[in-house]
């Protein structure tokens, strides 16, 4: 994200949680616009905590579901770590996924239904040009590069995590 980020963009991170990923980017990129967005409160609460340790005041939080309240044709970047496990994965009664909220995780029964609705959503708020950001499950790179080119997105590519695992997909919204 940092790469496609420039000071004067506004970029909104999707189901934001503590802020990780909204509160990286306001640190690394001060002038540019942060939106930090999700739909729990308490959620929200802690990202709040963390800018105000951070002495981030190029942030904005916001309670709400995806983009549904955001105007068309205002974001230059919208970033994503949204659930993406299948309702019926086994991994989610093991390890320290047992304690998340279910509703952080599990996206359908495929675990695209969050990611489908992201991207249908971005088509609206991005700017011509605007950048998306996906991060999904280890194995789900094809069908989400499928997902944004069916939706319209160009220069297309998967990143991988430290792991060599795909994680992110990225497009470029021109149509």
């Amino acid at each position: 994200a940092l790469a496609k980020l420039r000071a004067d963009m506004l970029v909104i991170d999707l189901g934001t949680g503590t802020g990780a990923i909204a509160l990286s980017l306001a640190c690394e990129k001060p002038k540019a616009k942060v939106l930090a967005m999700d739909f729990s409160l308490a959620a929200l609460n802690v990202a709040k905590q963390n800018a105000y340790h951070h002495n981030l005041n190029n942030v904005i939080f916001w309670q709400g579901s995806w983009l549904s309240a955001i105007a068309d044709n205002t974001l230059d970047m919208v970033v994503s770590n949204p659930p993406y496990i299948k309702v019926d994965d086994p991994h989610l009664s093991q390890g320290d996924v047992r304690f998340e909220p279910k509703s952080a995780l599990v996206s359908g029964t495929d675990g695209l239904e969050d990611i489908r609705m992201i991207i249908e959503q971005a088509q609206r708020c991005l700017k011509l040009s605007g950048w998306l950001l996906v991060e999904h499950g280890y194995h789900q790179a094809q069908q989400v590069q499928q997902l944004f080119l069916d939706a319209g997105f160009t220069k297309i590519s998967s990143h991988q995590d430290f792991g060599g695992n795909d994680r992110v997909v990225i497009g470029q919204l021109t149509v």
